[in-house]
This record gives structure tokens, sequence and C-alpha cells, in this order.
């Protein structure tokens, strides 16, 4: 079986609907599978897609949020002209030269304190952390803080300002003093009040982070980043604002969110993008791509080389150095975030489109 409609085999994962059956069997499907010398027609591409999902069990929909991670998808295909790759040819597959694996990123996080403490939330034990502002501030589970009324008196004026950042492999949830809560991605920071006084509730983010912000229709929530603030009332949205990515992205799951820049303002429904670079454009957003991360996956649907490496990098606390390769060459597909990086290179490497070396803490990229 030479080729194969891709975009097709991965839908039923994409969409959440593999089983740990079904994904075994998808796989043992492809590493069986011997290529032809002639060109497949669509038709035969057709029919050979009908004939595998055949012989796959109807599955139970299962879908889990981080930090539970659900069975992920290991299958990692490049993209050819046309949509379609010969996943064995003549050339023979390299295995990913380690000299030094890297651990996947986890739960780990700083908290700083109005009044400067810095606090590592990574190995703390859970309970109270701090009392501030009339709230107090609770360890309550890994990767989790959360802020909650300490009933004590707490002047209006006492205005407290708390930061938490996660570094290069960390990840980390926060419940906010309204109630509000976000997951912080890795190298990512969030800076908020101790308690929410004013005529709105606003915070200011670096790097990535989705939101569900609780509702309150006389307070609206407000989060800026270095070019934008996005408004909102009461809704679910991620942000991806990284300083090394080309665009400043904000993706609305629900409810309604105001995008203002300096030169402009847009209103984005849910299933909508807002992409900003030379300019602020509205698409439709992939969202099972955007959410992947909070999800314990990495998902890349028609990704680029680099922005792929981008995203090891910042996971595994990793540079990465390119040789003679085309980094705008795309990928799709999908593997664990909690796998080593060797296994997430590996499954890249599967394709034959690209050769890794890790050395120390470098990544080096070739042909």
């Amino acid at each position: 079986m030479p080729e194969v409609n891709i975009k097709e085999l991965l839908q039923k994962h994409q969409n959440g609907t593999l089983s740990a059956s079904e994904q075994e069997l998808l796989e043992n499907w492809y590493l069986q599978w011997n290529p032809g010398s002639e060109p497949i027609s669509e038709e035969r591409l057709t029919e050979i897609s009908q004939t595998v999902y055949a012989k796959l069990p109807q599955p139970a929909k299962e879908r889990a949020l981080w930090p539970r991670v659900a069975a992920a998808a290991s299958i990692l295909i490049a993209i050819s002209i046309g949509g379609y790759f010969t996943l064995h040819n003549s050339k023979p597959a390299r295995q990913v030269a380690v000299q030094h694996d890297a651990l996947p990123g986890g739960n780990k996080a700083y908290l700083t304190l109005g009044n400067g403490q810095r606090i590592s939330l990574t190995d703390l034990k859970n309970g109270t952390i701090a009392n501030q502002a009339g709230k107090t501030i609770q360890k309550t589970a890994d990767g989790l803080i959360v802020y909650g009324d300490s009933h004590t008196n707490h002047s209006n004026a006492e205005i407290i300002t708390n930061t938490i950042e996660t570094p290069p492999g960390g990840q980390y949830q926060i419940v906010l003093p309204d109630g509000s809560k976000v997951w912080l991605n890795a190298a990512s920071s969030l800076k908020y009040p101790a308690a929410f006084t004013g005529t709105d509730r606003q915070v200011e983010l670096t790097g990535e982070a989705y939101f569900e912000v609780a509702k309150d229709k006389a307070h609206p929530f407000k989060v800026k980043t270095n070019r934008e603030t996005v408004e909102v009332l009461g809704t679910h949205f991620n942000i991806n604002s990284y300083s090394d990515e080309p665009t400043l992205k904000t993706t609305l799951l629900e409810g309604s969110v105001k995008i203002s820049t300096a030169n402009t303002e847009q209103i984005i429904k849910p299933g909508e993008q807002a992409v900003l670079g030379n300019s602020l454009k509205i698409q439709q957003a992939d969202e099972e791509e955007v959410m992947a991360w909070k999800n314990g996956l990495f998902v890349f649907n028609d990704e680029p080389l680099e922005s792929i490496m981008r995203k090891v990098s910042r996971w595994y606390d990793l540079d990465v150095q390119y040789s003679d390769i085309d980094k705008t060459q795309a990928f799709i597909g999908g593997i664990s975030r909690f796998s080593n990086v060797s296994k997430v290179l590996q499954k890249l490497e599967s394709t034959k489109m690209v050769h890794f070396k890790i050395l120390g803490k470098t990544i080096y990229v070739t042909k």
C-alpha cells in the first residue's frame, strides 16, 4: 500500500474518537505499509481509507483535560504536494542521535508576591502560601494554586500585584481572586492583583495561557499583552503571545471578546481566531491544535518544522540549531507532550524528511 490520505486517516484522532486499540491498529497498519512503485489514484486512496476504517471498532468518545493525559496518538506523517506522503521509501530511516535525552516538562512555576518574595511552587507542599488583600493563597493540588476569602478586613485602597511565571518546561493553573481559571503554558507569566477592586479586572500576560473567565457583567475582564488588549465579560479563550512567534493569536471557544490594538478594535465569535501580525486578521480557528497543549498533546496540522521546534524547545527547555534543512516543510499528526523528547523527534524523523541529533541542551536539525 504505497500512499494514503493523511487527513482522513487522522480525522478520528483529531476528533478525539480513537480508543487505545484503534490507535494500536492504525500504528501497526502504518508500520506494515509496503510501498509500490506505481502512483496511486485518488479513487484508490478513498477505497484504502474506507477499508481501514471498516476494520476499526466503533469507539466511545473520550476527552481529557490537562493535567490528566489521555492516550495520545503517536502517528506523525509529513505532508508532501497534494497532501500525501509515502511513509516507506528507498531511503532507510535513521534513529535520533541522543547523547542526553530530555524528560518532558511538568507542573513547575514561581509565585512572586507584591512584597517581592519569590516562592517556588514546584516542590511546595499543599497548604496556605500567604494571606494578602483579604485573600488566602493556597496550593490545593500539584500544579494548582487557588485564591479564596480569608475573612479578614481589607482596605480597598491597598493594591497588591502578584506574578506567577512558568519556566521553560513548566505549566501551571491558577484560580484568580474572582474565580476565573487560568492555565499557563511553558515560559509564560501572568501579572494580576491580589484582589480585584476597580471597575474592571485586568491582568497582564506574556507567553501563552487559556482562560475561563468568571462572569461579572459589571466588571469586564481584560488581558493585556505587549501588543493588544482582550476584553471579555465571561468566556473561554486562549492567547498565544510568545515574543519569538511571528504573530499574536487569540482564539475564542465560548462567549465573545473584543480585541483592541493601537490601530483597531475587532469583536470575534466562538470558533474564530484573531491573528495580529502587521495587521489584525480574523480567521477560522483550528481548536484541536490550539487547545492541544492544555490537553497534554502536541498536535500539528500542516505546521512548519520551525514552528514545531519552537514548541519543542519551550517544553523541553532545549535550544535548536538548523543546518541545510527546509524549515518551512509542513507536518501533520500528534503525540503526547509527556513523552521524552527523543520519542517526539523520532516520530518526526520517521517521515524521513528530517534528522535530529541531541547533544547536551541542544537539538541539531538536518536533512
